[in-house]
């Protein structure tokens, strides 16, 4: 392994990461001294501890880099419309940004050089993600109002975990916990940029015989102009979620969940230098008719569902198990123009999709160690095209960009067992196998994906992918309140159906999944006053596809080489008394490929610092979040262009009053300011040419929206 390099500038960084671990070291000295309380509170009551106050936290039985994120942090300290993108953005390493405003675009998350698509999204731990490349989609299917939680995962995690993109990690969102009192909450928000969102929640609380059943809906509106010029937004969304235990050891939980959005937002989604000079920042569509970018002439439609029953069971001898049955679609018919206005210049384009899948876990605990053994077993079937279409009339031409229908089977199946060596030491291993299988059929086309097949009105092609991923971890508790852990993991991502897409679908050699091998140590610390974890990792990751085609026609696929991303993270929270608590976290490292040269998106350190207040009623957080230098390529040139540091700055006032009437429970008020210091930082460059990366008027920005405030009513009857 290579050393880190300290660089200019990144001393600050290793300081901060220094101060972080100084309390806990002072902690831990304490204990060994006798004095103070280093009782372990990972859930709490009333009192308020480090546990409860933390926007963020590792856990004791972590067996890798893992930051858990409350139910508390999305009810107060999110926007009203956020969407799961800001559940994750202030945890360790990790970023986004929405350039129409929060919760009012489709927003993509970063971190340790990961985009989205290299890494496995799931709910309830079930995984979701396009077919056509295992990515995410933020505007739809899950946003705050769904969530209860969420558990990031920066590793391929074990075998037990799994997903078609563990290559770079994992994101578990969680549906929200039910309550056992009856609850009816009416919520009501105004916010800038003409954004407004509206709904109600019932919780039933524990009813039927035994208070064996609960149920919990939720229904909302929300629209919104955006900050972008005439990018509007309109989402109505509703979930349901039910419990009923059949008996003492068993329960059945069902979910389900609609969304549908629409939105004015084109496929580029920034305008250019000349265009921010011309109109200023918040510029991207015109109101003319006239004009190619012409509001008039881009819009999306995304509709979005989600279904699972899930039923868990003590099966008695130390057996449990925990199967869910699930089901979920997405369907995006978007139309956009390009830059001028022809009768081909808009493109009618369908990406759809429904997935049926199972999950099976079942483990076993004894005196020797708890066994892990599962099955995850999935099909979808996909409609995609692109057709060269009239905007002024959406008349399609005869034949698409492309058009394709395919179906994917995957199956994994695990094992592992975390042995019990010793009272406080676990060893875990485990192996994994990957298989992923792609039916496509191809249509003939206008030559721009698969061609005409030589009058042939379609090809077809089979493929399947085979890997065996292992995985072995070692947990040993230093203390009741101090863990530590070694791990090392193979981590894949399953290829994309755009394998086919060259000329007569002629692939000659196919690509194996791409692999990542990390090693991981780390430390949690917890006690009443302070949480800390802490972790170094080092990752040698195999590169996206490259491609070559002979002259007869033949394509090769292969990895495009490997990179090495390595660095630290840290996050703690100090509880500071008179209910003030301090949340920081930071991370350093380099993501490079071999020939020294950085990966797109990769900031060399990040940083997070947070101040809370809750005492009595009140509940204050502001949150600030800075993402270090980083690099965006030019088509194939790597850190072609310099994105220069920026700062994320959001403050959250939450004000709760008991029974303010007899017909009201609880009554809550939020203000929130989202880009607290109004930064208009370019975030993003997409260079006009790809021969230079200087600075051009054709270069499409992308930019940090302007502040954004909202106050929102919340009722409990």
């Amino acid at each position: 392994m290579k050393r880190l390099s300290l660089k200019p500038g990144t001393q600050q960084v290793l300081y901060a990461l220094v101060c972080m671990a100084a309390p806990m070291m002072a902690a831990a000295q304490q204990a060994a001294d006798g004095g103070g309380d280093t009782a372990v509170v990972e859930v709490t009551g009333k009192a308020a501890t480090a546990a409860k106050t933390a926007l963020s936290q590792g856990s004791l039985t972590a067996r890798s880099a893992q930051s858990i994120v409350s139910d508390e942090f999305i009810r107060n300290l999110t926007s009203p419309v956020a969407d799961f993108s800001q559940v994750l953005q202030m945890t360790p390493g990790m970023y986004s940004y929405s350039p129409n405003g929060v919760g009012l675009g489709d927003t993509k998350t970063f971190f340790r050089g990961f985009s989205d698509g290299d890494y496995t999204i799931s709910f309830d731990g079930i995984p979701f993600q396009d077919t056509n490349s295992p990515s995410h989609h933020t505007w739809a299917f899950f946003p705050s109002q769904f969530l209860g939680g969420a558990v990031i995962d920066r590793s391929p995690g074990s075998a037990a975990t799994i997903g078609p993109a563990n290559f770079g990690g994992s994101v578990n969102l969680l549906s929200r916990n039910l309550e056992p009192e009856q609850r009816i909450s009416v919520f009501d928000s105004y916010g800038s940029f003409n954004t407004k969102i509206y709904g109600a929640e019932v919780e039933s609380g524990q009813f039927g015989a035994d208070g064996a059943s609960n149920l919990l809906v939720n229904a909302h509106q929300m629209t919104s102009n955006g900050y972008q010029s005439y990018n509007k937004q309109t989402r109505d969304a509703v979930s349901l979620k039910y419990q009923y235990a059949i008996t003492s050891s068993t329960a059945l939980t069902l979910f389900g969940s609609y969304i549908d959005l629409k939105a004015n937002t084109p496929n580029t989604k920034g305008a250019t230098r000349a265009q921010i000079a011309q109109f200023g920042d918040d510029y991207l569509l015109s109101n003319d008719p006239k004009q190619a970018n012409y509001w008039g002439y881009n819009f999306y439609h995304v509709t979005s569902d989600f279904e699972y029953a899930g039923l868990s069971s003590d099966l008695g001898g130390g057996w449990k198990l925990d199967d869910k049955l699930y089901t979920y679609a997405y369907h995006n018919q978007q139309n956009y123009n390009g830059s001028t206005i022809t009768a081909t210049s808009a493109t009618d384009k369908l990406n759809s999709y429904r997935t049926y899948g199972n999950l099976l876990r079942l483990s076993q605990e004894s005196s020797f160690g708890i066994l892990r053994t599962g099955l995850w077993a999935e099909n979808a079937d996909t409609n995609r095209y692109q057709i060269p279409s009239d905007p002024r009339t959406w008349v399609d031409v005869a034949l698409p960009n492309f058009h394709e229908r395919f179906k994917t089977t995957t199956l994994q199946p695990f094992v592992e067992y975390e042995f019990q060596v010793a009272k406080d030491l676990k060893i875990t291993p485990g192996v994994k196998y990957s298989s992923y299988r792609q039916d496509l059929t191809q249509y003939a086309d206008n030559g721009k994906t698969v061609g005409n097949l030589g009058g042939k009105p379609s090809v077809q092609h089979a493929v399947t992918y085979n890997t065996v991923l292992p995985s072995i971890d070692v947990h040993y508790m230093l203390q009741p309140n101090w863990s530590v852990y070694g791990q090392y993991v193979v981590g894949d991502e399953i290829p994309p159906s755009s394998v086919f897409d060259v000329k007569n679908a002629n692939v000659t050699a196919l690509p194996s999944s791409i692999k990542s091998k990390t090693f991981q140590v780390g430390s949690v610390w917890k006690s009443d006053s302070f949480t800390f974890d802490i972790d170094a990792y080092h990752i040698k990751f195999d590169n996206a596809y490259s491609s070559f085609t002979d002259n007869a026609g033949n394509t090769t696929f292969f990895a495009n080489g490997g990179s090495t991303t390595q660095g630290i993270e840290a996050e703690g929270n100090l509880m500071l008394g008179a209910g003030f608590s301090l949340y920081a976290n930071a991370t350093y490292g380099t993501a490079k490929f071999a020939n020294g040269q950085w990966i797109a998106g990769a900031p060399s350190d990040t940083e997070t610092l947070g101040l809370n207040y809750n005492r009595g009623g009140w509940d204050i957080g502001w949150l600030n979040k800075r993402v270090g230098t980083m690099y965006n390529d030019n088509g194939s040139v790597h850190q072609a262009v310099k994105i220069s540091p920026f700062t994320i700055s959001n403050l959250f006032v939450n004000y709760t009053i008991k029974r303010p009437t007899q017909f009201i429970k609880q009554a809550k008020i939020q203000f929130g300011i989202n880009n607290l210091f109004d930064k208009h930082s370019v975030v993003g460059v997409n260079p006009a040419s790809t021969t230079t990366s200087a600075p051009a008027p054709g270069d499409v920005l992308t930019l940090l929206p302007a502040r954004s405030l909202s106050l929102t009513l919340n009722l409990d009857f």
